[in-house]
């Protein structure tokens, strides 16, 4: 008598814990290297360690790149051919404004306050300090009239 191992329809179907898949088409955040921090375009899987990026419009040059160097976002360019040129990069990014989509979203929202926070100088961070004390102080004060009546 022997054992399978085959999975039912149901079991098949299942949906993944997964949202974003490496795929061709999906844009990416370059964590590392001179493009770091800027987003790009997966054109071509050369393996399963490495793909080909383009950022025409990010300034990202056409490049293999290993996966760990790289997150994966939410964002996706659909009907992407595959390895497609720059040319044809640039004109699908520009049809689905991807790089607007990405500048509204709130990770990149973040990630552009911590490099402002970063690049700020000693009296910078002071005013930011004083600033944060005023807010503080006119909360407190809204706050303490509220409990009162």
């Amino acid at each position: 008598m022997a054992v399978s191992n085959t999975f039912t329809q149901e079991e098949a179907m299942t949906e993944s814990n997964f949202k974003r898949f490496v795929e061709v088409g999906r844009v990416v955040l370059v964590k590392s290297g001179p493009s770091a921090g800027n987003i790009a375009v997966i054109t071509e899987i050369i393996d399963h360690n490495r793909a080909i990026i383009d950022g025409p419009t990010t300034s990202v040059p056409r490049q293999s790149f290993t996966f760990k160097h790289l997150t994966l976002t939410p964002l996706r360019v659909t009907k992407l051919p595959r390895a497609a040129g720059t040319g044809v990069v640039k004109k699908y990014l520009e049809k689905e404004s991807i790089v607007e989509r990405w500048n509204q979203s709130s990770w990149a929202k973040k990630q552009a306050a911590i490099q402002k926070r970063r690049s700020l100088n000693d009296f910078g961070r002071f005013q930011i300090m004083l600033a944060k004390k005023q807010r503080r102080d006119a909360v407190r004060k809204i706050v303490a009239k509220e409990s009162k009546a």
